[in-house]
């Protein structure tokens, strides 16, 4: 196998079309067997698929999902969209989720990211990532071994 040196990026940029999420978890799956990281798959397509869905459900326009390595053993998951909208729970560290009832279709996502990333957060996208187009950037970070 290749050697690569870190640290790397991939970048996939996905039109607004349902099997956009779908296209970007196999990549995400590639990606991380590629890099011997397949220990972090199950989670790092969980926190994917959370944000990649979203930004499917509410925007409008393109969407794009970035994978980057961290030191040491790390990923880094970043999903942007346009809408500036930040999600609730994205905030600062007092801003919770709304709870859930037990028998809700959806609404979550973000408790399970909060539950299983070891880092997560939101900012404005980078203008390469973007465009003109702004909006924002949801990322998590998840270690071999978890830092919880």
């Amino acid at each position: 196998m290749a050697t690569v040196s870190s640290p790397w990026s991939y970048t996939l940029q996905l039109p607004h079309d349902p099997r956009a999420p779908g296209i970007a978890r196999v990549t995400l799956r590639t990606v991380l067997a590629a890099h011997g990281l397949t220990e972090l798959t199950s989670t790092a397509e969980l926190l994917a698929s959370e944000f990649l869905t979203n930004a499917h459900l509410h925007t409008k326009g393109s969407y794009g999902l970035r994978l980057s390595s961290t030191e040491p053993n790390g990923l880094y998951v970043a999903v942007w969209d346009s809408d500036p909208r930040l999600p609730p729970g994205f905030g600062d560290a007092t801003d919770v989720p709304p709870e859930v009832a037990a028998d809700a279709e959806n609404g979550r996502g973000l408790h399970l990211v909060r539950a299983c990333a070891d880092a997560w957060g939101a900012s404005a996208p980078p203008t390469e990532l973007a465009g003109s187009e702004g909006g924002k950037l949801l990322w998590a970070e998840c270690q071999r071994g978890g830092l919880r």
